[in-house]
């Protein structure tokens, strides 16, 4: 949980630091500071400012998840895990914005890959529901709906899916 600046300065730090274990040959230490090295490019690459973006989102600083989502060169490279989250973050930002069509495109994109539980991924297709009814795209806020029913879900989202069911009888 760096971000890429701090990630920067701790690999230059365990750089020199190697330096000097190689200088006075103490090779098990050196060896134990580079694998950390490697363990550190290696997550900046597949784990990113995910974890960070999300603990700032909960506190509803959405500028500051944004920048920290945006230090993420490429999402393709986010192990599957953390690109769901990715998109879903991304896509609550993009929501709270009112840039519906990017909440769109994100959420579809969260669908494909693992949420923490079924309720989140629960909540991707109520959040495409909802975006499909301000469309006034009945069936397929229908069809999110039933993929979100599915799944194992808590009451506070088995509310929202019937007050979306509702809100779609009231227009149909």
């Amino acid at each position: 949980m760096f971000t890429r600046k701090a990630r920067l300065t701790v690999i230059a730090i365990a750089l020199a630091l190697l330096a000097w274990t190689l200088y006075l040959q103490v090779y098990e230490v050196g060896a134990v500071i580079g694998v950390g090295i490697a363990l550190l490019v290696w997550g900046y690459f597949t784990e990113g400012t995910v974890v960070m973006a999300a603990k700032e989102f909960h506190e509803k600083n959405y500028d500051k998840a944004e920048e920290l989502l945006k230090e993420i060169e490429d999402p393709d490279r986010l192990n599957k895990h953390r690109r769901g989250f990715y998109e879903f973050i991304y896509g609550n930002i993009e929501l709270h914005r009112q840039n519906y069509d990017e909440a769109e495109r994100h959420f579809q994109l969260a669908t494909r890959f693992p949420l923490r539980n079924q309720n989140d991924k629960a909540l991707v297709w109520v959040h495409l529901a909802n975006l499909s009814l301000r469309k006034k795209e009945y069936e397929r806020a229908h069809a999110y709906l039933d993929k979100a029913r599915a799944l194992r879900i808590t009451f506070r989202v088995k509310h929202i899916i019937q007050k979306i069911e509702q809100e779609i009888a009231k227009q149909s």
